[in-house]
Formats: structure tokens, C-alpha cells, sequence
């Protein structure tokens, strides 16, 4: 004999029709009912709309991706239907709770878990409604194609008017432009007022500081005449442009002159680098280098020694000094 198993409890029920009547199973069955209902009315509410325009969405798979818990049949049931990039809201589950194999397993259902009778119909949805819910989703999808193509007509007259309007642009700048004016010479040539300001004439002439006159000039009276007297040049001065030698490759007078520090001062920077990594407050560190002492100079406790006693090395520095200015 098979052992009889609740899915709704999930387990063995060893007390055998007993089962179906104890507190635990009708609550667990009450509950599950209770959720398949509300989604259910849900869909209901959403097929009695005449036109069904709610129920088209553009899809979206973390929206339009969930599952209703059937406890009749078993099984999680898609909520939303899907057509091409468009989701139909409710259309799965009720296309399930109104198709015959779903009656069929809420007809078991009720029969093995003693359900209330009066609670069955708010599973189910009577294909009469489901027929009116498709025929109003097709009215809504084909409404809604129309709108897409419509929008989509729509964009594509305002990008060739755009264009359009960037062709005519570009014919009044060209019909503008006047046409080039041969310059008599760069001895006299008038610099132009209004539109004939950008001429080629007056658009790049040499001026007395070697720099190009054109458009930069507008403050200038209109009727002024600009006189071209050649580049000014000196002899041996120029600049790099002319192709004079540059100034550090000149020699000067007097010898060539030193550029940047030398290298003994480099070398007494660098000594003074690393003495800033050491410890400001170290002995010695404030010493001042420029004071003036003899060589009798030593102090009271005498001078660093090896062997012997302390005050002994006064008499070794005295001694030593004293060789040396004999040598000297």
C-alpha cells in the first residue's frame, strides 16, 4: 500500500483521511486559496475594461517575469502573456484559470481536500469572459501597432524637415558669400566694410611688424589706406622665425657666460638635502659653522679617547698640537 503525501503540508500523512479534517491542513489550505483567489480577482478586474489598453505594456523581463502558485494544478503559472516586445498583463494566468485542464484539476482538488463549494467559482473564469478579455486585447494590440506606426511617421517627417531646413541654410550662407576681388597690390589696397570684409584681398596682407592684417583690423575708420613698406629687418638681430641664431647659442662679450648654478654649489645643496631628512633636534644641529677658533681651543673634559683617563687626552691634544706647528 502507498503511503498517502499532502503537498500541501508537505509530508506523510500516517493518520490516513483523518488528515484532510485537522487544523494545521485546513489553515495551510485555506491560505493557499486565499492567494490563488486574490490573483484571480486581480485578472478579473483587468479583463472587465471594455478597450484593454491597460493590459498592453512595453515588455520587461524583471517585471513581466512572474509566476502565480496554482495549488489546484500544482505547478507556478506565468502571471503576464508576451507578444513580440509588448507584454500582456494578466493574459496568462487567465488563459489558465479559464482552460479545461485547469477545471478538470480544481474539480480533484476540492473532491480530496473537502474545500468549501462555494469558494470554487472564484478560482475559475468562465470562457464567455475570457473570449471578450481576447477580443479586447487584439482591438488593443492593433490600436497600439497603429499608434507605433503612426509615431514612427512622425519622427521620420521631422528628420527630413530638419533636413530641410539645414539644405536651405546652407544655400542663403553660400548665395551670401560674394564672389573673390582680384587685389590691385600690396602698395595700396583699402580695407572693405560690411559683407566684403572676409575678401581675400584684405583677408591676409603683411603689415610693417611682419604680422598678418585681416579681419583683426575692423576696428580701424572705413576709407583709412594701409601702406606696405616691406619687412623691417636689422642686420645681425632677428628672432627664430627669421632664422637667426636663438640667444643661448649666442656668444656674449667678455666669454661665454655661465647658465644655472655650479657644480660646487649643486654640491652644497645636495649636502643640504640630506641634512633635512635628519632630526631637527639632534645635537649639533644648530651649530653655528661660522664661528672663529684657535687650535689651543678644547674643552674642559677633554677631547675623545681610546685608552687610559679622561683628562690624559688634554695632554695627547695639547701634545699633538704642539708637533704641529713645529712641522709648520
Amino acid at each position: 500500500m502507498a503511503v498517502p503525501y499532502c503537498a500541501l503540508c508537505r509530508r506523510s500523512a500516517f493518520t490516513g483521511r483523518r488528515h484532510r479534517y485537522s487544523a494545521g491542513h485546513r489553515r495551510r489550505l485555506r491560505e493557499a486559496l486565499a492567494r490563488l483567489q486574490e490573483a484571480a480577482a486581480a485578472a478579473r478586474a483587468a479583463a472587465a475594461v471594455p478597450d484593454g489598453a491597460a493590459a498592453v505594456r512595453r515588455y520587461d523581463p524583471a517585471e513581466h517575469e512572474g509566476r502565480v502558485w496554482c495549488p489546484c494544478c500544482g505547478r507556478g503559472v506565468r502571471r503576464d502573456g508576451r507578444r513580440g516586445g509588448l507584454a500582456l498583463l494578466h493574459a496568462g494566468l487567465l488563459r489558465h484559470l479559464a482552460g479545461p485542464e485547469h477545471r478538470r484539476e480544481t474539480a480533484r482538488f476540492w473532491r480530496e481536500n473537502r474545500a468549501e463549494a462555494a469558494l470554487r467559482e472564484r478560482c475559475l473564469v468562465p470562457a464567455e469572459e475570457y473570449e471578450r478579455f481576447a477580443q479586447a486585447l487584439e482591438q488593443a494590440l492593433a490600436e497600439h501597432q497603429r499608434r507605433e506606426e503612426e509615431r514612427i511617421r512622425q519622427m521620420a517627417a521631422d528628420i527630413r524637415e530638419a533636413e530641410r531646413r539645414q539644405r536651405e541654410t546652407v544655400q542663403a550662407a553660400l548665395q551670401l558669400q560674394p564672389e573673390p576681388e582680384v587685389c590691385a597690390g600690396p602698395s595700396v589696397c583699402r580695407l572693405p566694410t560690411g559683407p566684403e570684409r572676409h575678401s581675400p584681398c584684405s583677408a591676409e596682407q603683411p603689415g610693417p611688424s611682419g604680422m598678418q592684417t585681416g579681419p583683426d583690423l575692423a576696428w580701424m575708420e572705413p576709407g583709412k589706406v594701409l601702406t606696405f613698406i616691406g619687412h623691417q629687418e636689422t642686420e645681425g638681430k632677428g628672432n627664430v622665425h627669421t632664422g637667426a641664431k636663438p640667444p643661448w647659442l649666442t656668444e656674449e662679450e667678455g666669454g661665454i657666460k655661465q647658465i644655472g648654478p655650479s657644480y660646487e654649489e649643486f654640491l652644497k645643496h645636495k649636502e643640504k638635502q640630506k641634512l633635512k631628512k635628519l632630526p631637527a633636534e639632534r645635537v649639533g644641529a644648530n651649530f653655528d659653522h661660522t664661528s672663529q677658533t684657535s687650535d689651543s681651543w678644547l674643552p674642559s673634559f677633554g677631547r675623545v679617547w681610546n685608552h687610559g683617563r679622561r683628562w690624559q687626552s688634554r695632554h695627547q691634544f695639547r701634545t699633538e698640537s704642539g708637533e704641529k706647528k713645529e712641522k709648520r
